[in-house]
């Protein structure tokens, strides 16, 4: 069958169609590319009845089967990423399948550098789901401060409006994005926020920003490293996934302009001080 995988899935008793789509990867990127990301919000736009229930993800011929294999899990990953954001819902047993060098390749290098993911349509939306969304009863609930994950999804699904709505020369809050302690790491439950603003800035071409990290608790105002490595962390992880360097900058500010008066009296206002903020500087 070459290289494309054809899968077919019937269930009795509701009418689904088995499809396939496939997103498109530059060279040794676990992102999509613009075009395909592009094309990707607008099936996601198009279908928000699907349900996915596989995800494949493949690379070209270049470097090891480990390699390989761990780059499809991560290209995996930024997918499902795109599609939870936009809740598009999975199966129970969705299946994802990464794949290093055992399948058939397509001559064309490109071709080979994709996520295919397979779902189905549910064709009978029902009455009452209709009526839900159209007098607001969908609204989400309240999310608890105590809640990360949930947190992370609010601050993830908000962020585009927040890109809209700005104008040259604003500045941005990013809430949410959380590093180790005394660190520049970035904790993992915080990557969808970093992803989304990856997505942002492939969607807004003419988009220029400076990325500024701020701490808490510091209140040697001389003391700028941390923030600057912070800020910096976020500037390679937009470069090195293809956004141009001309189009990015980046000064950390340490405790120097907080939020709440240094030292804080609780977690909440060290939180609020410890942020990353995003300065518009041409759209």
């Amino acid at each position: 069958m070459g290289f494309r995988i054809l899968i077919l899935l019937f269930i009795s008793n509701i009418s689904f169609a088995q499809k396939q789509y496939e997103v498109f990867f530059d060279f040794n990127k676990d992102f999509p590319n613009p075009v395909s990301l592009t094309k990707l919000n607008q099936w996601i736009a198009d279908n928000k009845s699907a349900e996915i229930t596989k995800v494949l993800g493949f690379c070209d011929s270049v470097d090891d089967s480990q390699y390989n294999k761990d780059l499809a899990m991560r290209r995996i990953n930024s997918v499902l990423v795109l599609l939870k954001k936009d809740s598009i819902k999975f199966s129970d047993k969705v299946e994802l399948m990464p794949f290093g060098k055992d399948f058939n390749y397509s001559k064309k290098q490109e071709e080979n550098r994709k996520v295919a993911f397979f779902y189905t349509l549910n064709e009978t939306v029902s009455k009452d789901a209709k009526e839900a969304k159209i007098v607001g009863l969908n609204d989400e609930k309240e999310i608890s401060p105590f809640d990360t994950q949930g947190l992370i999804e609010k601050e993830t699904s908000e962020l585009e409006l927040k890109f809209d709505k700005a104008k040259k020369g604003d500045l941005i809050k990013i809430n949410n994005i959380n590093f180790l302690f005394n660190s520049e790491k970035i904790e993992a439950i915080s990557l969808p926020i970093l992803e989304e603003l990856l997505r942002i800035m492939y969607s807004n071409s003419k988009l220029r920003i400076a990325i500024h990290g701020h701490i808490c608790c510091n209140p040697n105002e001389m003391d700028t490293k941390l923030s600057y490595r912070r800020a910096l962390v976020i500037f390679k992880y937009l470069r090195d996934n293809g956004i141009a360097m001309n189009r990015l900058s980046y000064k950390g500010f340490g405790s120097n302009n907080p939020i709440y008066k240094v030292p804080e009296r609780n977690e909440s206002e060290r939180k609020a001080n410890r942020r990353v903020e995003i300065l518009i500087v041409e759209k």
